[in-house]
């Protein structure tokens, strides 16, 4: 069961073919072996998992209806608010804190009968590129050690990369869901901004005051990021910035859809390998009929001095700033209106070696502009690099389009094989 896709261990579950009970425990034993060389579960809830996989099997009667998770295994990363579990978000200062409710996504995994078996590793407040803080140390890549999982949902990646986590649940302003997603060889969603709240979630606001940070799934597959996906969105009457848009009960089909693809934004030149994987997806979805243009989006400089304006790393007048930032997004919402689905990289290398700084300073992008945009964007494994570590691309739908873009990838997870078993495993 370990490495098992989350919707199969919940059919299983509710079929009695396997107890939750033998599922934890597998999790959190093969977490056990696999944490040491990575270093990306940072708390486990040993004790009180398996209680309560234990009543999870009890209420698995014909009486009781049952959350589409009910007794499936997830982590979290260490920004969001655990009830009577510590989170620290790496932070000294946070080291003993120890939260009395839980972040409403957590809630919303537990109403669904998830049972959460860890809190993972993420850099000091819960962004950047790296995975190191000064209170739990660095996390390392499961497909080479001496390599990082990337920032800033370092932990969750890398532990879901390695087998010990079906699914999780990360963070994303620039990048910090898509870069660890790609360098860990999983799959993740950053979701259509105002789709998921992020109450509870350290440092993010939330509303008007920061609309680029979303709260998204990862996991191995794709069809577990569609499973977790209607459990986690909608208003919570906390997260101002929550529209209630309801997911499409029928996503289009592929075939007609117009996709635009471009390996190189012009500042971060793409490496040989990360090229050939988008063209390898891009031709996936031709495979599947839909219309495939080679074509980059306008104003990616743009949108990458726009961000630079929002962290403080160029001189730029708030007016200006979201002035510019505004016609950014004006540029995407006419190229989107060609275009279904954009493809691209999602950074311009693989995983770089641990704790040292990439060269360059445009490590972010690829993924920056679809911070600013909102729009929804997945990561799915579509290559391998010669030197044996996974590859991802982005796809990018238009706005409160999730599911297409969820399907896009799908297909391009089974045309080019997606997930695949990380060397720590062993």
């Amino acid at each position: 069961m370990i490495g098992a896709p989350a919707a199969w261990l919940a059919r299983a579950i509710r079929d009695k073919q396997v107890s939750s009970l033998e599922v934890v425990r597998a999790h959190l034993e093969h977490i056990h072996t696999v944490n040491p060389r990575l270093n990306a579960v940072v708390f486990a809830t040993a004790e009180s998992a398996l209680k309560e996989a234990r009543n999870a099997d009890r209420r698995n009667t014909r009486k009781n209806v049952l959350g589409p998770l009910h007794g499936v295994p997830f982590t979290a990363k260490d920004i969001f608010n655990t009830k009577g579990l510590p989170t620290t978000a790496g932070l000294r200062i946070m080291r003993s804190h120890v939260p009395d409710h839980d972040a409403t996504v957590i809630a919303r995994m537990r109403r669904a009968g998830a049972i959460l078996i860890g809190k993972t590793n993420c850099p000091p407040g819960g962004t950047g590129g790296e995975s190191w803080n000064s209170i739990h140390g660095g996390t390392r890549n499961p497909y080479d050690v001496n390599r990082t999982p990337g920032g800033s949902s370092s932990g969750e990646a890398s532990i879901i990369a390695a087998a010990g986590s079906p699914l999780g649940l990360g963070s994303d302003s620039g990048g910090s869901i898509r870069m660890p997603a790609s360098y860990c060889g999983i799959t993740a969603l950053k979701p259509t901004a105002g789709l998921i709240p992020v109450t509870g979630a350290y440092a993010m606001p939330g509303g008007l005051s920061d609309p680029r940070s979303q709260v998204g799934p990862m996991a191995r597959y794709v069809s577990d990021l569609a499973l977790v996906l209607p459990v986690l969105v909608g208003p919570d009457g906390i997260d101002s910035g929550v529209v209630p848009v309801p997911l499409p009960k029928r996503t289009p089909q592929l075939d007609g859809l117009k996709v635009a693809w471009y390996a190189d934004d012009g500042m971060a030149k793409p490496t040989q390998a990360v090229s050939a994987a988008v063209r390898a997806a891009a031709r996936a979805l031709a495979d599947q009929g839909c219309a495939v243009t080679e074509e980059r989006l306008p104003s990616l400089t743009e949108a990458w001095q726009v961000t630079q304006g929002y962290w403080g790393l160029r001189r730029m007048s708030h007016e200006r700033m979201y002035r510019r930032w505004d016609a950014f997004r004006s540029t995407v919402l006419r190229f989107m209106d060609r275009f279904d689905l954009i493809v691209s990289p999602v950074a311009p290398d693989i995983a770089p070696l641990y704790r040292v700084k990439p060269v360059g300073d445009h490590m972010f992008s690829y993924t920056v502009p679809f911070s600013l945009s909102g729009n929804p964007c997945v990561v799915v494994r579509a290559g391998t690099s010669p030197e044996n570590m996974p590859i991802g691309v982005q796809v990018v739908a238009r706005n409160w389009n999730d599911l297409v873009a969820l399907r896009a990838a799908r297909a391009i997870e089974r045309a080019l094989g997606g997930w695949r078993p990380a060397s720590v495993i062993g």
